[in-house]
């Protein structure tokens, strides 16, 4: 894993425009795909988990599905687990060596020492700033990104409420990834590849 921008969906901001938003972020150079739907309609979801897995391959970039350890087994792809989703070590035992497996550590560095030693790929910390899609979560600390980078040897991904305005200071203080929904998928398709250009350029 590198470093740059890790797109999440979002099942209402894509509603019929799914695979066209998330080619279009991947034309902008998105780094990482997490495929999230928290709806109950288990063919859907494999379908269009199925359609992401497909384009993912041909930009040649990792898809990640989010809080289905079943699915991501069925199509061979990584998963990102967060708190109440499952076992880490289960997920890596199921998934094999080389899945890339993401863990939700909210602020909390002892919640990401325990994923580093179950075998996480990496380390996810927020929300930073409030953001829609949990708007009561609570905010994450800047200093538990730097000191996480001085205490683990995995990639941190910063999440919650990031936008084009806000995501310097997170990469500053450490961040491999910054992981976007809304600034990014709230918008028009024809402007996700410009946007996603443009988070990309922070990192340089």
């Amino acid at each position: 894993m590198k470093q740059g921008i890790y797109i999440i969906t979002d099942s209402v901001l894509l509603q019929g425009r799914l695979v066209a938003s998330v080619e279009a972020a991947l034309q902008g150079g998105a780094q990482i795909v997490q495929y999230r739907d928290k709806s109950s309609d288990s063919a859907k979801r494999l379908h269009q988990a199925q359609q992401l897995k497909q384009l993912c391959q041909h930009y040649n970039i990792p898809l990640i599905i989010n809080d289905d350890l079943e699915l991501a087994a069925q199509l061979d792809v990584g998963v990102h687990l967060g708190q109440q989703d499952g076992s880490i070590t289960l997920a890596r035992q199921r998934l094999g060596a080389k899945a890339i497996i993401g863990a939700t550590c909210h602020n909390s560095l002892e919640f990401a020492q325990q994923a580093a030693q179950q075998g996480a790929s990496y380390l996810a910390f927020g929300a930073f700033y409030p953001s829609s899609t949990k708007p009561l979560a609570q905010l994450a600390q800047l200093d538990t990104l730097t000191q996480a980078q001085h205490l683990f040897n995995l990639p941190t991904v910063a999440i919650g409420g990031i936008t084009l305005d806000n995501a310097m200071p997170l990469i500053n203080a450490g961040a491999n990834y910054v992981a976007v929904i809304s600034d990014i998928f709230a918008r028009p398709v024809e402007e996700i590849r410009q946007r996603t250009q443009s988070f990309n350029q922070l990192f340089m």
